[in-house]
C-alpha cells in the first residue's frame, strides 16, 4: 500500500474512504492499528484518558462514539502498509526548496519534535519528494523551535507491549535511515539545534554531515527504557566516535555536548543558532557538488579498533554489565548488536539491531522501565485536583519542628533549594545538635566536590535555630518532625494553630499515625496534611503527601508544588495506618521473620532478595531502620491489621540481647566503623529460641525452598497488601504505588514498580501461590478479595476500579 501522510479530514470522510478502499479490495476497516483523537480539552483534562476511552479496534467503533458524544472529531492520520495511525494535529513535517536548490525538511512536533510513527512516514514522503524533484540538489533536515529531535515517541510502546503490531517502526532503520537517507542519490546534512537524543541522534547520524549549535545535547539514552537504539545507533555511533566512547554513551545513557562531539567526530561544525541553516545548506550543496566528501557513517571503519581489540573491549563491557546489572538483558543485547556490526559490517549489524530492538520493546525490562517513565509523569496529574485549575501559592519561608535525623534532613532539602527555614527545638542542646547535623549534611557535599565552600556558607545561612514559636507568624508552611508520639504531636499542632497565620499549612512527617488523630484537638483540619519524607530526607527522592477527607485542595496543590521545588517526586495518598509505602511493605519483614521461624537461614533470605533486585534484604533493612523503630511501627500495624499479620518473637529477643541494629553496631549483622556489614554467628541461639517458641516448622524440620520460592513468599504478600490499597483507593492510580515502591523502598526500577511487576507475573499465578501457602501457613498469606477477583477475571491489577468512591 502506498503512503499518504498527514492529512486532515472529518470523521465521516475517513469512514467513507475506508469503506471505499474495502470495496476495492484494499484491506479491511479492521486494519486500524491505533487511534489518538484530538478534541476539546474541556472534555477531559488528561490526554491519557482520551487514549483510554477512545483507542478502538476499528473505525466503526469510532464513528459510533462520535455519534454518542455528538461532537466533531478531527483527525490527523496516515495510511501506510494497511495501518491507520492517529496523531495529534500539531504534527507537521514540511519541506521548503530554496533558490540554492537545497530542500529543507523540518520536523515540527512539539515539545521536542518526537519521531512518532506518522513523523517517520512523513519524513520518508518528504525525502521521496525531494529525491524525485529536478530542482533539488541536496537536502537539509532539521527540527523546529530550537530542537532537532528528542527521539522516538515512546507513548506507542505500551500498546506494542500489549501485543500491537510494530508496523513501520521495525522497518524504519533500513527503509528510512539507510535506503531513503544514507543511500539516496542526493546528500543530506543534519542541522542540529538544541538536542538530538535517541532516534533524533540516529536520524542525524544517518545524514552525510552534522552541523550543530553550541552546547547541543547529543546522546542515545534508550537503555534507560529497557530497549536499545533501533534506528542504526549501535552501528553508526562506534564508527563516528570510536567503540569505547560509543559504549560509554549507550550503556550509561550518557549524553555529550556538541563541543565534545566536534572533538570526537560526531559533529562536523558548530555554528551560532542564527547561522545554522545557512551553513548547513552550504555544506549540503558543497557535498552535492563534490567540494566536500560524502561520508556514509554506516560504511566508515576509520574510527573502529582492530577486530581483536574491539572484541576485547566488548568482552570487558559484557563482564561489567553482568557484574553491575545481573538482572538486565538489554545491555547485553546492545553489545550483541554492536559486535555483529564490528564483525560482519554495518548493514548486517543494522539488521541484527532491528531484530534485537523488536525483542527488547516487548521484554519485561522494557515494560517495567517504560511504565516507570510514564508513572513519574502521572504523579503531578491527580484526578480530582488538576481539574480544579488551582495555582500554587508562593512559599517563601518554612518552619521545621524537631531537629533529629529526619528533621535535619528535611531542613537540608529545603535550604538546598533556596528556602529560608526556621528550625525549632525544645532546648539549646537539641537545637545545636540539629544544626550540626545540617552542617554535616552540607559538608558531605563539599567533600564530594558537589558544593563550594562559599556556597556552603550561603546555604547554611538560610536556616535559623529557634526555641519558641515567636517567629512562626512569618512562615508559610510548618513541617512537624518529632518522634512518633501521639500526645506530643497533638500538643504541637495545638501550639501551631495558636502561633501561625490562619493560611499557614500545618504538615506532619509522621510515617504511620492517622492524621485525623493528630489534628483532633485543633479547628484547622482543612490545612493539616502529611508530608512524609523518607530517610535520609535530603537524599531519598520520594515525598508522600497524605490528605484526609478534610484537607483543602489548595493545601494539596501548595504542598505538591513545594515537593517539586525541592526536587522530590510527590505521590498523593489517602489517610490510613502506614499510608502507601509503609503499609504496602509491612509484610516484607513479617514474611521474612516467618521464613526464619520456619527454619530458613536469614542470610540466605537476604541474599535471595538482594539478588532479585532489592537494595537490601529484610533483615539488613531491619538493622538499618533500628529495632526500636521497628517495634513501634510493628505495634501500629498489628493494631490496625490484626487479621493478616505474623508476630515473631525474633525482634523482641534481639532487643533483649541489646542488639539494636546499626545504632550500636550489633543486629542481625555486625558493623565496622565504616558501617560494612558481616553476618553475626552469635545470634544463632536467639534465632533458634524464636523458632522453638513459634513452633510452626512441620515435624520440626526446616522448610526447603528455592531462591525463587523465597522471593515469592516475601514479595507476594507485599503485592497482596498493594491490592488492598488499590481496592480501598488509598492511591488514585496504580502507577502511584509503582513510583512509591521504587522511590520509597528501592523496588528495582527495571521491574516497573510493585503493581507493574505483579501484572507481568500475573494475578492468577500470585493468587494461586498465596492460596497454597495459606493452607500450609495461615491467613498471613490469604489473598484479598480484589486480588482473587482480578485473578479470576483476568483483568490486570493496574486497571482502575470503576464506580467506586476514592479516599482522595
Amino acid at each position: 500500500m502506498s503512503s499518504q501522510c498527514v492529512r486532515r479530514t472529518s470523521l465521516s470522510t475517513t469512514v467513507a474512504k475506508q469503506r471505499e478502499r474495502k470495496k476495492k479490495g484494499h484491506g479491511s476497516v479492521k486494519q486500524v492499528a491505533c487511534l489518538l483523537i484530538h478534541f476539546s480539552p474541556k472534555l477531559f483534562a488528561r490526554q491519557d484518558r482520551i487514549s483510554e476511552f477512545y483507542c478502538c479496534d476499528n473505525i466503526l467503533q469510532v464513528e459510533k462514539l462520535n455519534q454518542i458524544k455528538g461532537r466533531e472529531v478531527e483527525l490527523w492520520f496516515c495510511f501506510s502498509r494497511g495501518y491507520f495511525v492517529g496523531e495529534a494535529m500539531t504534527l507537521s513535517v514540511k519541506m521548503d526548496v530554496g533558490a540554492d536548490a537545497v530542500a529543507v525538511i523540518t520536523i515540527d512536533n512539539p515539545p521536542v519534535n518526537s519521531l512518532a510513527i506518522p513523523a517517520l512516514i512523513a519524513l520518508k514522503e518528504r525525502y521521496n519528494e525531494a529525491n524525485a524533484r529536478d530542482d533539488v540538489k541536496a537536502i537539509v533536515v532539521t527540527g523546529a523551535n530550537g530542537k532537532f529531535s528528542g527521539g522516538f515517541d515512546i507513548s506507542v510502546f505500551p500498546k506494542l507491549q500489549e501485543g500491537g503490531s510494530n508496523g513501520y517502526l521495525n522497518q524504519a532503520s533500513v527503509d528510512l535511515m539507510i535506503e531513503t537517507i544514507e543511500e539516496a542519490s542526493k546528500p543530506t546534512v543534519a542541522a542540529v539545534p538544541g538536542l538530538a537524543l535517541g532516534g533524533g541522534l540516529e536520524l542525524a547520524m544517518s545524514c552525510h554531515a552534522r552541523i550543530a549549535t553550541p552546547k547541543a545535547q547529543l546522546g542515545l539514552p534508550e537503555l534507560q527504557l529497557g530497549i536499545l537504539p533501533g534506528f542504526g545507533g549501535t552501528q553508526r555511533l562506534p564508527r563516528l566516535v570510536g567503540l569505547t566512547k560509543a559504549l560509554e554513551m549507550m550503556l550509561l545513557s550518557k549524553p555529550i555536548a556538541s563541543e565534545e562531539g566536534k572533538k570526537l567526530g560526531l559533529v562536523d561544525e558548530i555554528v551560532a543558532p542564527e547561522d545554522l541553516l545557512t551553513i548547513a545548506r552550504r555544506w549540503a550543496l558543497d557535498i552535492a557538488l563534490g567540494k566536500r566528501p560524502r561520508l556514509s557513517s554506516l560504511q566508515r571503519t576509520d574510527k573502529l579498533e582492530s577486530l581483536g581489540d574491539a572484541r576485547e573491549i566488548i568482552k570487558f563491557a559484557r563482564a561489567q554489565v553482568k557484574k553491575t546489572a545481573p538482572n538486565l538483558t538489554h545491555p547485553l543485547l546492545c553489545l550483541d548488536a554492536v559486535e555483529e556490526g564490528v564483525v560482519a559490517g554495518g548493514y548486517r549489524g543494522a539488521l541484527k539491531e532491528a531484530e534485537l530492538f523488536a525483542a527488547t520493546v516487548v521484554s519485561d525490562n522494557a515494560k517495567g522501565l517504560v511504565n516507570l517513565f510514564f508513572a513519574i509523569r502521572a504523579t503531578s496529574k491527580v484526578p480530582g485536583i488538576v481539574e480544579l485549575g488551582l495555582k500554587p501559592r508562593k512559599i517563601k519561608k518554612v518552619a521545621v519542628v524537631g531537629g533529629g535525623l529526619m528533621g535535619s534532613g528535611i531542613v537540608t532539602a529545603l535550604i538546598l533549594s533556596g528556602y529560608s527555614v526556621l528550625l525549632k527545638e525544645i532546648n539549646d542542646k537539641f537545637l545545636q545538635a540539629g544544626l550540626e547535623r545540617i552542617k554535616a549534611n552540607l559538608q558531605s557535599r563539599v567533600k564530594k566536590g558537589k558544593m563550594s565552600r562559599e556556597k556552603f556558607e550561603t546555604i547554611l545561612s538560610l536556616v535559623t535555630g529557634v526555641l519558641t514559636y515567636e517567629d512562626f507568624k512569618s512562615v508559610d508552611v510548618v513541617i512537624e518532625a518529632v518522634i512518633e508520639n501521639i500526645d506530643l504531636k497533638q500538643s504541637i499542632f495545638v501550639d501551631l494553630e495558636k502561633n501561625c497565620r490562619t493560611d499557614c499549612i500545618l504538615s506532619t512527617n509522621t510515617s504511620t499515625i492517622d492524621l485525623n488523630v493528630l489534628g483532633a484537638k485543633t479547628r484547622s483540619q482543612d490545612r493539616i496534611i502529611g508530608a512524609h519524607f523518607f530517610s535520609p530526607a535530603h537524599i531519598m527522592p520520594l515525598l508522600e503527601i497524605v490528605r484526609t477527607d478534610k484537607t483543602s485542595p489548595q493545601v494539596i496543590v501548595d504542598l505538591m508544588a513545594l515537593g517539586k521545588a525541592i526536587k522530590k517526586t510527590t505521590v498523593l495518598v489517602g489517610n490510613c495506618t502506614g499510608f502507601a509505602v509503609n503499609r504496602v511493605f509491612f509484610p516484607y519483614t513479617m514474611a521474612a521473620m516467618m521464613l526464619s521461624d520456619l527454619g530458613v537461614d536469614i542470610y540466605r533470605i537476604d541474599n535471595a532478595i538482594k539478588s532479585w533486585g532489592m537494595p537490601m534484604g529484610p533483615f539488613r533493612l531491619t538493622d538499618l531502620v533500628g529495632f526500636g523503630v521497628g517495634v513501634a511501627v510493628g505495634t501500629q500495624v498489628v493494631n490496625s491489621f490484626s487479621d493478616r499479620v505474623y508476630i515473631s518473637r525474633l525482634v523482641p529477643k534481639m532487643l533483649q540481647s541489646q542488639r539494636l541494629g546499626e545504632q550500636n553496631g550489633k543486629g542481625f549483622y555486625i558493623y565496622d566503623e565504616k558501617r560494612k556489614a558481616r553476618p553475626a554467628p552469635e545470634i544463632k541461639d536467639i534465632i533458634k529460641e524464636s523458632q522453638e517458641e513459634a513452633g510452626i516448622m512441620l515435624d520440626g524440620k526446616p522448610l526447603e525452598l528455592t531462591d525463587k520460592d523465597i522471593v515469592e513468599m516475601v514479595m507476594f504478600p507485599v503485592v497482596n497488601e498493594a491490592c488492598r490499597v488499590l481496592a480501598e483507593k488509598i492511591v488514585v492510580q496504580a502507577s502511584d504505588l509503582d513510583i512509591a515502591s521504587v522511590f520509597g523502598m528501592g523496588f528495582p526500577p527495571y521491574r516497573g514498580g510493585i503493581v507493574c511487576w505483579a501484572d507481568i507475573i500475573g494475578a492468577k499465578y500470585i493468587a494461586s501461590r498465596l492460596n497454597t501457602w495459606t493452607k500450609a501457613h495461615g491467613d498471613f498469606f490469604k489473598p484479598c478479595a480484589f486480588l482473587e477477583e482480578r485473578a479470576s477475571s483476568g483483568v490486570k491489577l493496574s486497571v482502575p476500579i470503576r464506580n467506586s468512591m476514592s479516599r482522595l
